[in-house]
């Protein structure tokens, strides 16, 4: 979710309240869209999970790895996406713009909600990914719906209110700690795998984002290398 400056002396934005006491002055100091670019990402890929298990024929121990590996990745990032928001926006947020704190004490209840559905997926995909068993089956498909459900309501509640405030007193530095936060947490092997689930999920397939986030030597490196891999990867999922 790399932030891009806008002509501005650079600095942190710490005090705008530009006499409103709210703490956001109206002047846009970082572009937060890219918190709109990932949320599509666990849309999609959480949305498509239940259809994911249910193709796999019982007992296809192989395939129930590759999707097992899949909603596992997507666990990891929204575990990683939820961490960075709770130790670096909402404090930020709540100190820059007070009138903001109902809509950050809201925000904490939903990660908390979802948090309940994830630790409820991450227990149950190791014995389902391990065996392909349908009966091992209900209990992932029940942790993906309980995903879903909350993904429906937090991600447009966050984006509705949450990121219109960080665009007008987060500084680009703050916008981008939040994404490096996620990057790091991406497992060993899947960068190519998790960029191509995000460019999959963009309304263009990903045009605008790679020329808006990816230097010319990495989107080249994509196109002869990363996409390949990612169509691998996908063609192993919904075989």
């Amino acid at each position: 979710m790399p932030a891009h400056a806008l002509p501005s002396s650079g600095a942190s934005p710490e005090d705008g309240t530009g006499g409103s006491g709210t703490g956001a002055s109206g002047v846009k100091t970082c572009d937060a869209s890219g918190m709109a670019e990932i949320h599509r990402m666990f849309r999609a890929g959480f949305a498509e999970g239940p259809t994911l298990v249910r193709g796999v024929a019982e007992g296809d121990a192989a395939h129930a790895e590759n999707v097992g590996d899949y909603l596992s990745m997507l666990s990891i990032a929204l575990h990683a996406h939820h961490e960075g928001e709770d130790t670096m926006l909402w404090d930020r947020l709540e100190g820059r713009a007070p009138s903001c704190a109902v809509h950050v004490a809201r925000m904490k209840q939903q990660h908390a909600e979802m948090l309940v559905h994830l630790k409820e997926l991450d227990a149950s995909l190791p014995a389902w990914r391990a065996s392909g068993r349908a009966a091992e089956a209900p209990s992932v498909a029940a942790a993906l719906d309980g995903i879903n459900a909350a993904l429906a309501v937090h991600l447009p509640d966050e984006e509705t209110n949450i990121v219109p405030v960080m665009e007008t007193v987060l500084a680009p530095a703050d916008v981008d700690a939040l994404s490096e936060h996620g990057r790091h947490a991406t497992p060993k092997g899947k960068t190519f795998i998790q960029l191509g689930a995000i460019l999959a999920a963009q309304p263009d397939g990903g045009v605008e984002w790679q020329h808006k986030h990816l230097p010319a030597p990495a989107r080249m490196i994509w196109r002869l290398v990363g996409k390949s891999k990612y169509e691998k990867y996908r063609a192993a999922l919904v075989k």
